[in-house]
């Protein structure tokens, strides 16, 4: 499943969701538009994981979840806490990311 955050609510969503995968992005970032589709790509591939697309910027309280300091950051968060996280604009980081949280 694939949201995009519209309040600053990603700390509710990874505690209700056993499996979450966030990117982290803001409307100036290129890269952050580059990678948009290919994360939503892996989103359909691994239907009990949930993806999540949040704003860096409009969402402060979401981005203290992961540590953002550069776009785009890929977080993972497993039972509530935080797994991984990458920063990159390589599908094939994204893609170890996203196995290593949904292999197990």
């Amino acid at each position: 499943m694939l949201v995009e955050l519209e309040n600053d609510n990603l700390a509710e969503l990874v505690s209700q969701h056993p499996k979450v995968i966030v990117q982290y992005s803001a409307g100036w970032c290129g890269n952050c538009r580059i990678m948009k589709p290919k994360f939503k790509k892996f989103s359909r591939d691994h239907e009990d994981t949930l993806f999540v697309i949040a704003d860096a910027e409009k969402y402060p309280e979401s981005r203290k979840l992961a540590k953002v300091d550069n776009l785009p950051t890929f977080a993972a968060f497993k039972n509530g806490a935080t797994a991984n996280q990458v920063q990159t604009n390589k599908t094939d980081v994204l893609k170890e990311l996203i196995d290593e949280i949904t292999s197990n």
